[in-house]
């Protein structure tokens, strides 16, 4: 009779010796996109100036947090990004309203939801996080709050902005169809579709060994007032386990929230599954609830394990991530996708 003990530490010397295939789950492990700590990555090309500010930080050995909070800052402050912060679309109302969240190594967390009038929404999550016993504030509670803690009331509606919103109200149509009203506006660039960027989603390992994401967006461009997506949930457009990883998302965030989707990626990544692996399952996933809606819309899954391992996957062409580390601090990389 096979001592058992002996058994299965042969068993788990053969797995790993053999580096391809996690037996007890049938999935295959990739290992073709590691990287040594510390290491930022984040959601779409901006991301790349992203993650040179969270860099910043990080080189210096400072906390994955505090990496992650200075980085989405920079597209927050970016007049030029229409999806982020300060100059983002407003709602179909003529409101820009902001979602963010943030989350650290210890499981704490904090968001802010459909906020107005402060640029940083991801400066007010961490404050929810750190001064208060709640997890997320809403609305009007979260400007009170923001404005108790020293943040200026800003208007955020910019000049190119109001112009836009003007031009879709020409021929706007409410309707509860996901961007039936936007056709008009501009059929090429739908909210939520592959070409439109409309969260920073962001995951960052210190030289400490921890993990931290952030996430920040101004929503889907003309959505109904008071429409809050995924960016801001736990466990939907953020979740980070400093034991195993941290998975971020983007696009379509009603479907995210329908999957719980960055929690998803993580447990997979728990069962053996690899960054990349994971997050193709759970956009799967969406397909397989929604296999019509899921050929017209984009949803795109980040993600990152604590050995520094990363991958991505989308459900159309045109989703990309960028990574800094020590090596490369302008990495952009294509994501791969079902369609």
């Amino acid at each position: 009779m096979i001592n058992r003990r002996k058994f299965i530490r042969q068993g788990i010397i053969g797995t790993v010796a053999l580096g391809i295939k996690n037996e007890t789950y049938g999935h295959p492990l990739s290992f073709s996109a590691r990287s040594s700590r510390p290491i930022v990555i984040s959601t779409w090309d901006f991301g790349i100036a992203a993650n040179q500010a969270a860099w910043q930080i990080l080189k210096e050995g400072g906390r994955a947090l505090d990496a992650v909070e200075a980085g989405v800052k920079v597209p927050e402050a970016d007049l030029k990004n229409v999806t982020v912060g300060k100059g983002g679309y407003p709602d179909r109302d003529g409101h820009v309203t902001l979602d963010a969240c943030i989350m650290d190594e210890n499981g704490n967390c904090g968001a802010v939801l459909a906020m107005e009038h402060i640029t940083h929404a991801i400066s007010v999550a961490r404050l929810v996080m750190e001064k208060t016993p709640h997890v997320m504030l809403a609305g009007d509670g979260a400007l009170q709050f923001a404005l108790e803690n020293g943040f200026k009331k800003e208007n955020l509606l910019t000049k190119e902005s109001e112009k836009a919103w003007k031009e879709w109200l020409k021929k706007a149509e409410y309707k509860p169809i996901m961007n039936i009203e936007n056709q008009h506006f501009s059929p090429n660039k739908l909210p939520g579709n592959q070409y439109n960027h409309d969260t920073i989603g962001m995951l960052a390992l210190d030289n400490r060994g921890n993990l931290s994401g952030a996430c920040t967006t101004s929503g889907m461009a003309f959505k109904m007032h008071g429409r809050v997506g995924d960016s801001p949930i736990i466990g939907a457009g953020l979740y980070v386990d400093n034991e195993i990883g941290a998975a971020t998302s983007t696009g379509v965030g009603e479907e995210v929230v329908r999957t719980v989707g960055s929690f998803l990626v993580v447990e997979l990544m728990r069962q053996g599954y690899s960054p990349e692996d994971a997050c193709k399952e759970a956009v799967q996933r969406i397909v397989k609830k929604k296999p019509a809606k899921a050929k017209e819309i984009q949803v795109g899954f980040l993600a990152m394990n604590k050995q520094g391992e990363y991958g991505a996957y989308a459900l159309q062409q045109g989703f990309s991530f960028a990574v800094c580390n020590e090596e490369q601090q302008d990495l952009l990389i294509k994501g791969k996708s079902i369609y």
